[in-house]
């Protein structure tokens, strides 16, 4: 950050002790000026007081890298567990809040679904889905604190996913034959419903289970499980959509479906493949990448990481991770044999999310209650880095989410 009035260069680690000691720098000058005033003692007691209290808020800052949240989906009241980041990739758990509805509960993986827990861009909002009461919830985000702005129906049973982008906010509901419902974001975060934005997909009996916005919010996208369809509506000004093109998947069962910085579309199949895509105007869909073998077991939920650089899968089955490079045209490239990652046995690894300087993975592992660390090395590797645990095991958690 720069300001340009005093043409001074302040890092996020050090902004406080910067400012503190330009300022203890500027009135050590005016002593200097003014050797003949005689200052008093108290004013020197509040300059070491103010200069101890920013070189503590600095070694705070240093020590703290970012935040973890996960989401509990418990059938009583459903409730997010946020967890400080530090700059070495470990956790440490801050507090649980509740966001206002209820969860499914179940065991492994009730949900089916990625995206059920979602971080804004800016790290400033984050959303989650309540499956047991049909609602969605909005969130403020300060540093690992939450607050609840709001939550409000989704306009269909089942909410499993959601997604946005700007001031556009949409979930998928799972539950039927599957549709999809809009808001818009008001100034202070409250969901504000879209008028005649619910819209059904491609057919009957399709088992959703993500939905995703293009960057620039013009496209909407839901995968098909059961049809093995990709939808892509197409965003109105209003926030209405379109009829969806119902696109063929290039591998079998697709799941999850993220975007890259360069615009090319990743699908995770639990065929355990993935595929890459690239999205034309009129809403169809031309495979680049057609279905690689993930070499893992039970793969569906993908996440980007390395800064655009890469895609990893969390392949639940194997308890493993793999990895794959993204080539400037949206091709994919194994990194090594796939696999880069291991969880221990039995982890059952379910969502997995990045920090957002791209050097941390975490999964969460549904069957251990566990949240899984992992390190990004410059190659695209991984190093596991142990596992925070605390959550219910084999208790229906779903989500995670991190910056």
């Amino acid at each position: 950050m720069q300001n340009t009035k005093l043409d001074l260069n302040i890092s996020h680690g050090s902004c406080g002790r910067g400012v503190i000691g330009a300022l203890a720098f500027s009135v050590l000058g005016i002593m200097d000026a003014r050797k003949n005033l005689k200052f008093p003692y108290v004013f020197f007691l509040a300059i070491a007081a103010v200069l101890a209290f920013g070189s503590h808020r600095a070694v705070a800052q240093e020590e703290e890298g970012g935040a973890v949240f996960a989401m509990t989906n418990a059938a009583s009241s459903n409730q997010i567990n946020a967890y400080i980041r530090r700059l070495d990739g470990s956790l440490e758990f801050s507090a649980a809040v509740a966001t206002g509805g209820n969860g499914t509960g179940g065991t492994v993986d009730p949900l089916h679904s990625q995206g059920s827990l979602e971080l804004s861009a800016d790290h400033r909002l984050l959303f989650a889905v309540n499956a047991g009461s049909g609602t969605l919830s909005s969130f403020a985000v300060n540093g690992v604190n939450l607050s609840l702005l709001d939550t409000e129906p989704t306009g269909g049973s089942l909410p499993t996913s959601v997604t946005q982008v700007g001031g556009l906010v949409y979930v998928l509901n799972a539950g039927g034959d599957g549709s999809v419902t809009g808001f818009r974001l008001s100034g202070n975060g409250h969901l504000l419903p879209i008028p005649n934005s619910t819209h059904y997909l491609s057919g009957s009996t399709t088992s959703p289970r993500d939905v995703v916005l293009s960057p620039n919010g013009q496209f909407l996208i839901v995968v098909e499980n059961a049809t093995n369809k990709i939808d892509v509506f197409h965003v109105f000004p209003n926030g209405t959509l379109s009829n969806p093109v119902a696109n063929d998947s290039a591998g079998g069962g697709p799941f999850a479906a993220v975007f890259a910085p360069n615009g090319a579309l990743i699908v995770g199949n639990t065929s355990n493949t993935i595929s890459s895509y690239q999205l034309d105007w009129n809403r169809s869909l031309h495979i680049v990448s057609n279905a690689l073998a993930t070499n893992g077991q039970a793969t569906c939920w993908d996440v980007i990481a390395r800064h655009g650089h890469s895609v990893y899968t969390s392949n639940a089955g194997s308890s493993t991770i793999s990895g794959f490079d993204i080539e400037r045209n949206g091709a994919l490239t194994p990194i090594g044999n796939a696999v880069v990652g291991q969880n221990p046995s039995g982890s059952t690894n379910i969502d997995i999310a990045a920090s957002y300087d791209g050097h941390y993975l975490y999964t969460l592992n549904g069957a251990t209650g566990t949240i899984g660390i992992f390190a990004v090395q410059d190659d695209g590797g991984l190093v596991n880095l142990g596992q925070q645990d605390g959550l219910p095991a084999s208790a229906g958690i779903n989500g995670i989410a991190a910056y």
